[in-house]
């Protein structure tokens, strides 16, 4: 499982699926754009985000978008996720995906020692050395299976995009061709 605002989807999130089915030896990788964000709000509508994400991620096998969070009433969590997967796929281990940004504040998050019980945590690392801080803080959370998840170093985030496409300036380098036509065509991230 690959949780994320996808707001837009870019090539390192593309990079850490590919490292992931690479590394972990998945079946299936569920990308999983988040719903309604309990922790976030001023999100771009669902099917904006989903619709990005099928763009990006369409030439990697054994990747499934899946939508499930955008049918659930109020905020989506990512232990009610594992939940779901756990039941409509009893015989598989799971594997949740995070950055270490993520890591550091895993103990905030909802539920977080049942997440522990019921998915391996994989740790991916922003910048170098920052996956080895955020997964060393987890250890230290009772009950947690830990693999860590090693892809190419790549300075790309969602923020910045946005900003550039609201300053007029190219993201073609930042994210998918297919995403990169999606947000011109739909104007999104622009200025008012």
């Amino acid at each position: 499982m690959f949780g994320g605002a996808f707001d837009p989807p870019h090539r390192a999130h593309v990079a850490l699926a590919e490292a992931a089915l690479q590394q972990l030896s998945l079946e299936r990788l569920h990308v999983l754009p988040t719903g309604q964000a309990a922790h976030r709000a001023g999100l771009s509508p669902g099917e904006h985000r989903l619709a990005m994400a099928r763009l990006a991620f369409a030439a990697l096998p054994r990747v499934v978008v899946d939508e499930r969070e955008f049918h659930r009433a109020g905020p989506s969590f990512t232990v009610d996720t594992l939940d779901e997967l756990q039941r409509e796929f009893p015989a598989f281990e799971l594997v949740l995906i995070i950055g270490a940004d993520q890591a550091r504040a895993f103990g905030q998050w909802h539920r977080h020692d049942e997440i522990l019980r019921k998915a391996i945590i994989s740790v991916a690392g922003r910048e170098q050395g920052a996956a080895a801080g955020g997964q060393t803080e987890l250890q230290d959370l009772p009950g947690g299976r830990w693999e860590p998840l090693q892809w190419p170093l790549m300075s790309v985030s969602a923020t910045d995009i946005r900003s550039r496409v609201a300053q007029g300036l190219g993201i073609e380098h930042l994210v998918p061709a297919g995403v990169a036509r999606y947000i011109e065509q739909h104007h999104l991230y622009e200025s008012a």
